[in-house]
């Protein structure tokens, strides 16, 4: 796994340059397979909108984070499971789509509970401020997807999990940065 800055990949996710962001991980992409890796990951959900825009050109295979996560919701029998992270990652097709290749339903928070997620994700959790007015929040956001039929919820973001976790949330979680380090720890040592 290598990164370049986050304040560089974001400049360009808010300028929409998703092309920008691609050529990003390819950076990273060539400098892994140079040392020698065998595949690749990245634990930021948000970035993997750019992912198809880098396949065809990747020197090495990608662990999907969202397949590993579709896979890992399959397993424990979810049908309808919520999404949580930025607010570019849940109006993306990333999610959606993995899910729905198992026969699981995404839902969405709304649309002002996803710009008050990305928010406290942008602006506390990345900075490391964990508010408890912010936890309240999440518990909140995760008590209405329960309501409206989730079994489960993604955390999307590689920040949620310093807040939520199965302990303070209404609903079972799926910690996705956790499950794409699993998974790649399996298949290294496969």
């Amino acid at each position: 796994m290598h990164t370049l800055s986050l304040g560089d990949y974001m400049a360009r996710i808010y300028d929409g340059d998703w092309d920008g962001v691609a050529e990003m991980m390819l950076d990273s992409a060539r400098k892994l397979a140079r040392i020698g890796a065998d595949f690749l990951i990245c634990p930021d959900n948000t970035v993997h909108q750019a992912l198809p825009r880098l396949m065809p050109r990747s020197p090495l295979p990608w662990l999907h984070i969202a397949d590993v996560v579709a896979a890992e919701a399959a397993a424990r029998g979810y049908r309808r499971v919520g999404i949580s992270g930025t607010r570019w990652l849940v109006a993306s097709d990333i999610y959606p789509e993995k899910l729905a290749a198992k026969g699981i339903t995404c839902v969405r928070p709304a649309d002002i509970e996803r710009n008050e997620i990305s928010r406290i994700i942008m602006d506390e959790l990345v900075y490391g401020d964990f508010r408890p007015s912010s936890i309240a929040y999440f518990e909140q956001v995760f008590g209405n997807m329960k309501t409206n039929g989730c079994d489960a919820v993604i955390l999307g973001c590689t920040e949620i999990p310093l807040i939520m976790n199965d302990a303070n949330s209404p609903l079972p979680t799926l910690d996705s940065t956790r499950l794409l380090a699993r998974a790649a720890l399996h298949r290294a040592i496969a």
